[in-house]
């Protein structure tokens, strides 16, 4: 097995799990750990700085909702007075911080509503990626995670007990730590990935793009302007404090990552495409990147783990990157707590590979055939562009399908043979008695809904702190187990103590 030696390592378990990797993936992950009470290390290779110069900058429905399953910080950013949590999630925090649009236009001639996703959030929140980690980071310091800063990693080796990190720290000294497990959230080039020995297949999709951060003299007319030409196209999005996101590239003048760049040739290409430059200026930074789209094959090696860009790299189609790492962190975090404390066995963390793996393969194929169809040359791609906008326009399952795949609402995980129908799939945020389910989820526990006339069922022994008991607000008579991430655990028409009793053993253990 990569990464592993036969031999059990000397070290003590100082660490139940180190997450290796500070951007919004291992934040969210690291702070679900903490909530969840697991000691939790992060190491970063950075310096402490929450960089404003990130890629990302849209946040989607179904990443929206997972963050509104978790309460927000009680500490403000500004040092204010403490707002109590109870009413407030992260998903209500972080809407503070930008502006949202009900559609999303892809190619000149589609155009799809978001404003009819079924989803307390139809809409995609366009906020900088830097808001996102201020954000995560606040709440994992205050649920007690370590920070360690100016840390690489520069050797793995594990066992069937632990893991043996080498951490090079600031001061250039290299120390084993010892965990339990070990998480790379650590990027495309993750140093994790790489002591591992993984491959990471795939292709530079789009060989030369450029990134820049800039003020407008003219404001545009929506917070999110697309368009493109012939062989220029250009993304302007408002970050809302009067800087603006530009992204785009030019057919004509591909070069590598590091050829010189400079605001006259971003304007030049943003004017081609879009038909001016809203006077640009004042760039506050500029980059080019090519965009690669790469799986690796596997997200669990023994107690190691990859998420995010470690895992899986798209092109920036339908902004769906950030978005899915930050659900692969809530995919794990609750298997990855509830093995660590020894509640279920650990075979519960093999379905992390079976259930996002696909849903990293399949944005994968939405968002590269997004890019190729926008950068259709031949006559041939351009008529198959053109027909599938007119279908997609036109066909309102088309419709829905794209829109559950672009937000995220759509994907659903797989379930076992004769399992109910419901298993596996995303709950929206129903009404239940005592108010929503998604303030139910805040607690970091399943939520067990049952109809509203039963009895209720009473919580015994260890369970009793890990399932939250509601009841349906109306008269639906299917009983359904909640998993912490959202999804449906398991579901039953008319189900009595003993079937709710063992569905309970089977998914919380004892």
């Amino acid at each position: 097995m990569p990464g592993t030696h036969s031999a059990p390592s000397t070290h003590p378990v100082t660490h139940p799990v180190i997450v290796v990797g500070s951007g919004p993936t291992g934040l969210l992950l690291a702070g679900d750990l903490a909530a969840a009470g697991v000691s939790v290390t992060l190491v970063e290779k950075r310096p402490h700085e929450i960089s404003n110069l990130s890629r990302a900058f849209g946040v989607h429905a179904r990443t929206l909702e997972q963050l509104d399953a978790r309460p927000a910080p009680t500490a403000p950013l500004d040092g204010g007075v403490a707002h109590a949590p109870v009413s407030r999630s992260l998903a209500d925090e972080l809407l503070a911080t930008g502006d949202t649009i009900t559609e999303l236009r892809l190619f000149r001639r589609l155009s799809l509503d978001l404003g009819t996703l079924p989803s307390r959030f139809p809409f995609l929140l366009i906020t900088p990626q830097y808001e996102v980690e201020r954000l995560l980071e606040r709440r994992a310091r205050e649920l007690g995670v370590e920070f360690l800063f100016e840390s690489e990693v520069v050797g793995l080796r594990q066992d069937g007990a632990g893991v043996d990190l080498d951490v090079r720290g600031p001061d250039g000294a290299v120390v084993t730590r010892r965990a339990a497990y070990v998480v790379g959230t650590d990027g495309h080039r993750s140093a994790v990935r790489q002591a591992l020995g993984l491959p990471f297949p795939g292709v530079s999709v789009i060989k030369s793009l450029f990134l820049a951060d800039v003020r407008l003299a003219e404001e545009p007319e929506s917070v999110l302007t697309v368009n493109g030409a012939d062989d220029a196209f250009a993304m302007i999005a408002s970050f809302g404090d009067g800087w603006y996101r530009v992204m785009g590239w030019n057919r004509r003048h591909e070069v590598p990552d590091d050829a010189p760049i400079d605001l006259d040739e971003i304007r030049e290409v943003t004017r081609r495409a879009l038909g001016t430059d809203y006077g640009m200026h004042d760039a506050r930074w500029l980059s080019r990147f090519h965009s690669d789209e790469r799986q690796v094959p596997e997200y669990r090696v023994g107690r190691v783990f990859l998420a995010g860009d470690a895992a899986h790299v798209h092109s920036p189609a339908g902004g769906q990157g950030m978005n899915t790492g930050l659900q692969d962190a809530a995919n794990l975090g609750w298997k990855l707590a509830a093995a660590v404390q020894g509640r279920v066995p650990e075979g519960l963390l093999d379905s992390y590979q079976a259930e996002r793996h696909p849903v990293g393969k399949a944005v994968l194929r939405s968002s590269g055939g997004l890019v190729r169809l926008a950068r259709a040359q031949s006559p041939a791609l351009r008529a198959v562009r053109a027909l599938v906008s007119a279908f997609v326009g036109a066909a309102r399952p088309a419709q829905r399908a794209a829109l559950a795949q672009v937000s995220g609402i759509g994907f659903r995980y797989p379930a076992p043979r004769g399992a109910h129908r419901l298993t596996g799939t995303r709950v929206p945020d129903v009404a239940l008695e005592g108010g929503r389910l998604y303030e139910a989820l805040r607690g970091g526990r399943f939520v067990l809904i049952t109809p509203k006339d039963s009895d209720p069922y009473e919580n015994e022994g260890s369970r009793k702190e890990r399932v939250t008991v509601e009841r349906w607000a109306g008269d639906r008579r299917t009983t359904v187990l909640v998993r912490p991430d959202g999804y449906v655990a398991w579901a039953a028409e008319a189900a009595d103590a003993a079937a709710v009793e063992a569905a309970l053993a089977a998914h919380l253990g004892g």
